[in-house]
């Protein structure tokens, strides 16, 4: 599923009257905002869906797989998500 399927999916779950448009503003606000808070390196917990955090990861050192020449890769912050008790319900429900 791509971003326009979701603003599909999301349109049709909408109360009457509510266009595509007005749910992709809603989406990329919703994108915006939890991407301003990992910047600044706070939390974003859903309640029953999961929460999206910063990890650190440090400097290691890896193989080239073309030359399997040593090299270093360096510290990254990362993000990651970590799904809720609820959406792990419901996708194991299946």
């Amino acid at each position: 599923m791509n971003k326009q399927d979701l603003v599909k999916l999301m349109a049709e779950k909408m109360p009457e009257g509510t266009t595509k448009k007005t749910v992709e503003q809603a989406l990329n606000a919703f994108l915006e905002s939890v991407t301003t808070t990992l910047v600044n390196n706070d939390e974003v917990v859903l309640t029953g869906f999961g929460s999206f955090k910063v990890s650190k990861r440090e400097a290691r050192v890896g193989r080239n797989p073309r030359t399997g020449e040593s090299m270093t890769i360096a510290a990254a912050n990362v993000p990651s998500f970590r799904a809720g008790k609820s959406l792990k319900d419901a996708v194991n429900a299946k």
